[in-house]
């Protein structure tokens, strides 16, 4: 079982999806900590102001641009942070975009944009970034899922299916990643105040604000811990009802949500 945790002697630190929310706030609390972040988002603007954000911490942003649901400019931004980070110690994939999905108005292209960057987004990053990682025989890499991925839950028929196929993708490669010293973590943060969870039809309950999030994370990521979850008192309910007969789950969720009482899209306005 790996043990690795990295620390800002050991290189640089990685985040995709850093210009909002979750992202940005983790990428300067690193930056505090002394990593040299390499941040990623699509839009290099903001990736700029994020890196004038963290003058004066102990350590710095770079700007790194680029799109996750391209493979090989991945595998190209890859490089350049293990070279230009002196080794790249700590990947954290939190890239991810949110598409209420209603199942009176179903949409293939909501899917698959839903796929293309929360799922492969994560895969075009992680497999060379592991390939760094075994190569020198030490690693971290942390993927941003969420509760939403331990059961079904309105809206989210894409953004919860790629969040259950990452919680399933790290458990899976962690009985080979142990192996050669590269540890990974999976991160399941309930609802945040992020851009993803503006659009949310339904009441959040124990609803957190991002730097309060990335805080939780940043401690989470020095812990021995397998997976990051919080806050509890919310999440751990979430993972208890999967225990529960389909019936009896499905009768608790419209009862929180309300949502059984909603009016079909189609009957709207």
């Amino acid at each position: 079982m790996s043990s690795y945790i990295a620390r800002p002697a050991d290189g640089a630190a990685w985040v995709t999806g850093a210009s909002s929310g979750i992202g940005r706030a983790l990428a300067l609390d690193l930056a505090r900590e002394g990593f040299t972040v390499f941040a990623t988002a699509r839009s290099e603007d903001d990736l700029n102001r994020l890196a004038a954000d963290a003058d004066g911490l102990k350590g710095k942003i770079v700007a790194a641009q680029g799109d996750v649901t391209d493979a090989e400019s991945m595998a190209e931004l890859v490089a350049r942070v293990d070279g230009e980070g002196e080794g790249l110690a700590l990947a954290l994939f939190n890239a991810g975009v949110y598409i209420p999905v209603h199942g009176e108005t179903l949409k293939v292209g909501d899917f698959d944009k839903t796929f293309a960057v929360n799922l492969s987004g994560v895969v075009n990053g992680l497999v060379p970034a592991v390939e760094r990682m075994k190569s020198r025989g030490r690693g971290q890499v942390a993927i941003v899922s969420s509760v939403t991925g331990y059961g079904g839950l309105p809206t989210s028929a894409a953004y919860g299916a790629t969040k259950a196929a990452l919680i399933n993708l790290a458990e899976s490669l962690k009985f080979d990643l142990d192996k050669f010293g590269v540890r990974i973590q999976v991160i399941c943060p309930g609802f945040v105040d992020t851009p993803a969870t503006a659009d949310n039809a339904f009441t959040m309950p124990a609803l957190m604000q991002p730097e309060d999030a990335a805080s939780r994370i940043a401690s989470g990521l020095k812990s021995s811990s397998f997976e990051i979850t919080f806050p509890r008192r919310f999440t751990y309910v979430l993972k208890v009802l999967q225990f529960l007969p389909y019936g009896a789950y499905f009768g608790m969720i419209n009862a929180a949500t309300g949502w059984k009482k909603r009016p079909l899209e189609t009957d709207r306005g």
